[in-house]
């Protein structure tokens, strides 16, 4: 497994993959721990979200990071950074294939791009889940990053699927 800086993914390679991921769990309130929230059983369900149409185009002007976790011409996993207005990293978008998972992907996905924020100088890297994807937030507390806040709201407008979740900020500090 390679783990290369890209400048774009192209989207059949994406469409290839299965990134959707079972929510069997879900966070619940209270959110002011540093640790992981506690979880309650929930009617079993997948999510998927469609493909981030600005990882196939090049971005040759931005600061981003953009790594593709590759497995021959398989893309197994991928992390979306950028450099952040407050002095952090921001995770945009972080997905791992589902036959891939359990594999350490993720965690070599992160470590680059926490080598990435420290030769900018980034103090933190910030990134936001949401209360159903609770194997993230696992891998998050995992990781080493705290739990720093969360918006109930943030959601409230989308599909049905998503509108009850609350948006839970994850934080590592360099």
């Amino acid at each position: 497994m390679q783990i290369e800086r890209v400048d774009r993914i192209p989207p059949e390679a994406l469409a290839a993959e299965d990134f959707s991921f079972d929510i069997e769990y879900e966070a619940i309130a209270p959110f002011d721990g540093p640790g992981m929230p506690n979880v309650v059983p929930v009617e079993l369900r997948t999510k998927a979200y469609g493909i981030d149409e600005s990882l196939s185009k090049p971005d040759f002007d931005s600061d981003r990071l953009l790594l593709a976790a590759k497995d021959g011409l398989h893309v197994a996993g991928y992390l979306l950074a950028t450099p952040a207005w407050n002095g952090c990293a921001s995770i945009d978008d972080i997905a791992i294939s589902r036959r891939y998972r359990r594999t350490g992907i993720g965690r070599r996905l992160m470590d680059e791009a926490v080598a990435w924020s420290a030769a900018l100088n980034l103090r933190a890297i910030r990134l936001e889940t949401q209360s159903s994807n609770v194997s993230a937030c696992r891998f998050y507390a995992q990781y080493g990053f705290v739990l720093g806040g969360y918006d109930r709201y943030l959601y409230s407008q989308l599909d049905e699927d998503v509108r009850r979740d609350v948006a839970l900020y994850w934080y590592l500090f360099l």
